[in-house]
């Protein structure tokens, strides 16, 4: 009976034993992280550990061996340096790291069991400086040419987009590991240039997580043929009989046009017209210098030319409107208030050359307004005499009668009539007649 008392008193300190060791265990946290550090850099271990009861917290280098025992170094390397210790952190830094370095520490807790922590430190390699080099050093619009990018020696590999101005292309990547565990990155861009192209800078630009804005450029050179553009100096509206013309040539390419040509398209330049460089003179215009004028220019990529079409107006005339017209439309506008007549008469408003093409316009426009006044005279005319004659008429207005007639009224029959009338015939001398 006391045997088995005892064996369920020890039991019970057992479990009690076992539940604070591992209620310990828990409460005590051992963290780290993982450190990235550029070659020739500094790196920081840290070691943390929550509610710690002095347990001894120490750190091992990937072979395992101690670098730090609380706040003692065994390691015999300078480079790594106590930065802070405590009871809850061991912090410690790694001046000038190499590739060598790279791996996975230990940060370890002696408790029981002990507790351990891992940091990988990763070591960036930068690339060197990226190399850009071109197929063409010259190029002609329309040709496609190719360009290639090198970053070298980098860890990890490198990335590499193009940029042509501010407009993005893609490449081609091709990644290589080299014998000591280093990365080569070459990118091949190939695209076609046009003559807006001249003067871009092409853009390599190198990612890597140990490097930023890093890139290099090369400037295109295009070459074009010319663009032509011909420029009017004289007259700035339309182009009249017996003025004078100046067309300027505009040309630009590259390489630049040297000289500049000017034909008339199906037929010979006027003899009289005067062609100095870039520039076409013509004075005393008229129609028979009608026609395209054409100016060409040419360089080393090709040739191009502008048009520039010349029609020839009539020369500005101004006719005089008669007096008398005007007053024979003003008075059958107030006698008869006849729009045929109104709109026969009313002067023109258009001007005297307007849209003077194959010589009509302004002779066309003065005939109108000629015939226009002789048919409004000849109609005034008319109604004039006609309204003369109404009124003589109304005014001579009778009606045709005889002494015959008188005493008739009392005969019986016809003879009778005649026997009385006044006077008989003695008095037919004084018979009268009025007729119109």
């Amino acid at each position: 009976m006391a045997n088995a008392g005892c064996g369920s008193l020890a039991t019970i300190l057992f479990l009690f034993t076992l539940q604070a060791a591992l209620h310990k265990v828990v409460s005590q946290n051992l963290v780290t992280e993982n450190v990235s550090v550029v070659e020739g850099e500094m790196a920081i271990i840290s070691c943390r550990v929550k509610n710690n009861d002095d347990s001894v917290i120490q750190l091992l280098n990937p072979n395992r061996q101690t670098i730090y025992f609380r706040d003692m170094r065994p390691l015999k390397d300078a480079r790594f340096q106590l930065v802070n210790f405590s009871d809850n952190e061991l912090r410690v830094s790694l001046s000038n790291v190499s590739l060598s370095d790279e791996g996975r520490y230990v940060c370890q807790l002696y408790t029981d069991p002990p507790q351990e922590a891992y940091a990988d430190i990763t070591v960036l390699i930068p690339p060197g400086n990226p190399i850009i080099e071109a197929r063409d050093e010259v190029l002609r619009e329309g040709n496609e040419t190719e360009m290639t990018c090198t970053a070298m020696s980098s860890k990890p590999a490198a990335t590499i987009r193009w940029m042509k101005g501010d407009k993005e292309l893609p490449g081609k990547p091709r990644v290589e590991l080299t014998y000591d565990k280093m990365y080569t990155v070459t990118s091949r861009l190939t695209f076609t240039v046009g003559k807006e192209d001249d003067g871009l800078p092409v853009v390599c630009i190198v990612d890597h997580p140990a490097v930023k804005d890093f890139q290099a450029q090369r400037y295109l050179e295009v070459q074009y043929k010319p663009e032509v553009k011909i420029v009017v100096e004289f007259p700035q509206g339309l182009t009249r009989e017996g003025e004078n013309l100046e067309l300027t040539c505009q040309a630009k390419g590259k390489p630049q046009p040297q000289r500049v040509n000017w034909v008339k398209v199906d037929d010979d330049v006027p003899s009289h017209a005067v062609i100095t460089g870039a520039d076409l003179f013509i004075e005393n215009l008229n129609k028979s210098y009608n026609g395209t004028y054409r100016c060409m220019a040419a360089n080393s990529v090709g040739e191009s030319f502008d048009d520039y079409i010349l029609y020839v107006y009539d020369a500005p005339t101004t006719t005089p409107i008669p007096t008398t017209a005007t007053t024979t439309t003003t008075t059958i506008t107030t006698t008869m208030s006849s729009p045929e007549a109104n709109q026969d008469t009313a002067p023109s408003t258009e001007p005297a050359a307007h849209d003077s093409r194959a010589g009509e316009g302004a002779p066309r426009t003065v005939d109108h307004a000629v015939i226009g006044g002789v048919v409004a005279v000849v109609v005034f005319a008319i109604l004039c005499l006609l309204i003369i004659l109404g009124r003589y008429f109304a005014r001579h207005k009778g009606t045709y009668f005889t002494h015959e007639a008188k005493g008739a009224d009392d005969a019986a029959d016809a003879d009778t009539a005649i026997i009385n009338a006044e006077g008989g015939h003695t008095n037919s001398d004084e018979k009268k007649e009025y007729y119109i």
